[in-house]
């Protein structure tokens, strides 16, 4: 996972709104220089001029438009539901709406001191937040139309913001923290709704599951936390102590299927595991060995691979490793393997059709895979850096769009199809 600047990483069923009623509060080398001989020189000087070879390759720039408006890394990116609209934040203390079909920029979202590491679009696509290693969380609400928009509210609660993730139906934002807590809070309000406060490390990862009914979450230590968003008791825990869910370094993704009854969720250290959601205290119902061991599991996703008409879901997880495994949720075994050239960053599944991926990577490109065979369908390179993360959007005529957000202060677009 790319380093952060320190101070300087549909479900059919009707939506479980959170009232405010419901709501719980809690009170809470110094030696002397040896002198070389002219073949050390010569080594020397040899080692300077080659250096490593990948680092020199220039990759055709196989983008559509480009949005340079970062001055540093931007590390997160976003993309709107159903506008040719994209957010960025980064390691320049901002964030930016821009468009994606032209990357001028609509808006500069400022007001943070410190890097902007995760912002997102509200379902409805009527409010952008971001969030900042400042702990701050700043929200700008759409106008008159999708390129007029104007701040809202400011949420404090957490001191370092990890990640944010919008409720899949409603107004509510939840958001994680390096001081392992996460906050709930009612939008446009900004009130409170609740502060979850079981995890023991920092809070690395979490989400609603697409009903909007439960929160799952995970943590450094390789806690797993099972919620109702209406109590801030857990539901269940599965901890690094239990010996079939062991996950050593802790708990870095996650990702819930379609029906809100299974996990996936990789670690620190290479493990994945298979979790039944719908057991009353949680279930692990396997494991999948395949990334190397000590290699973080960055990215995983469930992924419909099933004819029209039917369901049929494998787990896609990649890693820090460079590989890209797709698995077989029946026989837990590994179905194909993909590879990047370094650590993947991040995995995101295309709408249609549903068994197509993009991977983002360290070693500077994208790749498109039909999952159902391993096949590599495209590569799409043009940064000159480690990709931090990308999103599928809109673009000019309605066509889908990836949007990233790379080390080297560039977020690009490139065209599904």
């Amino acid at each position: 996972m790319t380093e952060r600047k320190s101070s300087p990483a549909h479900h059919t069923d009707e939506a479980e709104y959170v009232e405010q009623d419901d709501v719980a509060e809690i009170i809470l080398d110094d030696g002397e220089d040896v002198p070389m001989d002219d073949e050390d020189d010569d080594d020397q000087e040899m080692d300077a001029e080659e250096g490593d070879p990948d680092e020199h390759i220039v990759l055709e720039d196989t983008s559509i438009q480009s949005f340079a408006g970062h001055a540093k890394s931007v590390f997160a990116v976003a993309a709107h539901p159903s506008a040719p609209l994209a957010v960025s934040g980064g390691e320049d203390d901002a964030g930016y709406l821009w468009d994606t079909t032209t990357g001028d920029q609509v808006l500069k979202l400022d007001g943070h001191s410190d890097s902007v590491v995760a912002v997102g679009f509200s379902h409805a696509g009527d409010m952008v937040a971001t969030g900042g290693m400042d702990g701050r969380v700043r929200i700008w609400k759409k106008k008159d139309s999708w390129k007029s928009w104007e701040f809202l509210i400011q949420l404090e609660g957490v001191d370092e913001v990890v990640w944010l993730k919008w409720h899949p139906a409603g107004p509510v934002l939840l958001v994680g923290g390096q001081d392992s807590t996460m906050w709930m809070y009612q939008l446009p309000s900004g009130n409170s709704m609740q502060i979850f406060a079981s995890h023991t490390e920092t809070v690395n990862v979490g989400t609603f599951i697409p009903s909007g009914k439960r929160i799952l979450s995970g943590d450094g230590a390789g806690t797993l936390i099972y919620w109702d968003p209406r109590s801030t008791t857990p539901l269940w825990k599965l901890s690094s102590e239990d010996e079939r869910f062991g996950l050593s370094g802790g708990v870095i993704s996650i990702a819930v299927n379609k029906e809100g009854t299974l996990a996936v969720v990789g670690g620190a250290e290479g493990g994945v595991k298979i979790v039944n959601l719908a057991k009353e205290k949680g279930e692990v119902i396997g494991g999948l060995e395949g990334h190397q061991e000590g290699e973080s599991v960055e990215s995983v996703a469930f992924v419909d691979i099933g004819a029209a008409g039917s369901t049929r879901e494998v787990v896609v997880t990649g890693g820090t490793d460079g590989k890209v495994c797709v698995w077989d949720l029946n026989t837990m075994r590994l179905r194909t393997e993909m590879k990047h050239d370094d650590s993947v960053t991040s995995i995101i599944q295309h709408r249609n059709p549903p068994y197509v991926v993009t991977t983002a990577s360290a070693d500077r490109s994208l790749k498109t895979w039909d999952v159902r065979n391993g096949t590599l369908l495209k590569e799409h390179t043009g940064h000159r850096g480690p990709i931090n993360g990308i999103d599928i959007g809109l673009g000019a005529g309605g066509k889908g769009v990836l949007v990233s957000a790379g080390d080297d202060g560039a977020c690009l677009v490139w065209d599904t199809e």
